[in-house]
């Protein structure tokens, strides 16, 4: 064999290993109580909870309470199965919280009670609204 084609043959093979291995580090969208089950057998891994944040019927998003010197807060989350949670943030409100449509936060249980989100993702509401588009229309 060529020293071109064992040399290519070795990149490959690298690039392999390293795929697998980043493939095993990837976190799948989980629920509350699966999260939860995980940390009891002692996976403290970060796992992805996607759901809304907790409103009562005026639509107003209720359990935000935010720390004195505002540089961490905890909110109120309902995930995809209806389980309410309580999840700590230790980092300030990011702009347009309580406008968001739908919040994943990416973190684990510290105690059977709070999850901790070590980062939160938000899917905010659309900049155009259907009264925009059907005036642009006209």
């Amino acid at each position: 064999m060529k020293k071109g084609h064992i040399l290519g043959l070795g990149v490959i093979a690298i690039a392999i290993v390293i795929i697998v291995s980043s493939i095993g580090d990837a976190s799948s969208y989980e629920s509350f109580s699966t999260a939860k089950a995980m940390a009891q057998e002692g996976d403290d891994d970060p796992i992805h909870v996607v759901g809304q944040l907790a409103k009562d019927s005026m639509g107003t998003v209720t359990g935000l309470e935010v720390s004195d010197d505002k540089t961490s807060f905890t909110f109120t989350m309902v995930d995809n199965e209806g389980t309410s949670q309580q999840v700590y943030y230790n980092e300030p409100v990011p702009a347009d919280f309580t406008r968001s449509e739908q919040v994943v936060v990416i973190g684990s249980y510290k105690s059977e009670n709070m999850f901790v989100a070590d980062k939160i993702l938000m899917k905010c509401p659309s900049k155009y609204q259907e009264t925009e588009l059907k005036e642009a229309s006209l």
